[in-house]
């Protein structure tokens, strides 16, 4: 574990963003027991979330169509937080960074940190553009 000092700019540059912060295994429940799309982004301290998973992220959200909500948990640090975000992930294994998007609380995508760290900030952002297309269109009723 970091201290917490240290880890305040890489929480700040997500939630900035407009992306919240899930710091226990209750929020993330809560979070994705909401209707509709939700991102949920695994942060780390790595050097592959600071100089490609974070920014990319941010310039996705830019995009016109993005998630209903978006949270992140922090890996190494929230654990409780983490372990739960990872146990919606379909068996996958827990990577970090990691970048998922739920509907209506099912997993429909995930970005592993192999993806991720054999990308740039701009290829993560036009993927995940690519994921928000597909998975968080609006329907009507």
């Amino acid at each position: 574990m970091y201290p917490e000092i240290m880890l305040i700019p890489m929480r700040e540059e997500l939630t900035r963003a407009g992306i919240q912060e899930a710091r226990s295994g209750a929020e993330v429940e809560q979070v994705l027991a909401k209707p509709g799309t939700t991102m949920v982004v695994v942060n780390s301290v790595c050097g592959c979330a600071a100089g490609k998973m974070r920014p990319g992220v941010r310039m996705a959200l830019q995009h016109t169509q993005k998630p209903d909500t978006s949270v992140s948990v922090f890996a190494g640090q929230d654990r409780e937080a983490t372990e739960t975000a990872r146990s919606h992930f379909g068996g996958h294994p827990p990577t970090s960074p990691s970048i998922a998007i739920f509907r209506d609380g099912q997993l429909v995508y995930l970005m592993q940190r192999s993806a991720i760290e054999t990308s740039n900030a701009p290829a993560i952002a036009q993927e995940l553009a690519r994921a928000f297309d597909t998975y968080c269109v609006k329907t009507s009723a």
